[in-house]
């Protein structure tokens, strides 16, 4: 592979990494219920997780021109959606509010990532690149699921609230 090629997706994938964190930190910092903050925290530091990874890794690519092997041992297929969605907590989420607005923009983000995670990782030749694409492409795909669970939820809930049902 191309040197440069595999740096800008390297530099497009720290930088998608990075716009996740601020947002999920963001929302962190405006929510007010606990169990809110804790659910965007924790999606927060998966985002730092994956910088410091891809990092790692394009500091490894400049030096050698290789990717380096491991690094990525956690599982997110094996993460399951977090038992945030209880009526307390949905109650403390405005569907039309700020929490919901950054669920819907984080949304966008996580379906680019996977994205542009998956298509890498069908295309690179380097194994160790393979891993990691295919490895971030699991994550970012655990944070959409648990994302359109939650805004389903949410949904629901607006509907349910304001009797907006066509039957």
């Amino acid at each position: 592979m191309e040197k440069s090629n595999a740096l800008n997706i390297l530099k497009n994938a720290f930088l998608m990494e990075r716009q996740g964190k601020n947002l999920y930190e963001t929302a962190r910092d405006k929510a007010e219920d606990a169990a809110v903050k804790s659910f965007f925290d924790g999606l927060a530091q998966e985002e730092q997780e994956h910088m410091s990874i891809l990092e790692t890794q394009f500091k490894s690519f400049m030096k050698s021109g290789k990717f380096a092997a491991g690094g990525y041992e956690t599982d997110g297929a094996a993460q399951t959606r977090p038992d945030i969605l209880d009526k307390r907590v949905k109650d403390k989420i405005n569907a039309a509010g700020f929490e919901a607005t950054a669920i819907t923009a984080a949304i966008g983000f996580e379906e680019k990532a996977v994205k542009l995670y998956g298509d890498r990782a069908k295309t690179a030749s380097d194994p160790e690149e393979k891993k990691l694409y295919q490895w971030l492409s699991t994550w970012e795909r655990t944070h959409l699921k648990k994302l359109l669970a939650l805004q389903e939820d949410l949904t629901q809930q607006i509907w349910e609230d304001n009797s907006f049902w066509p039957f």
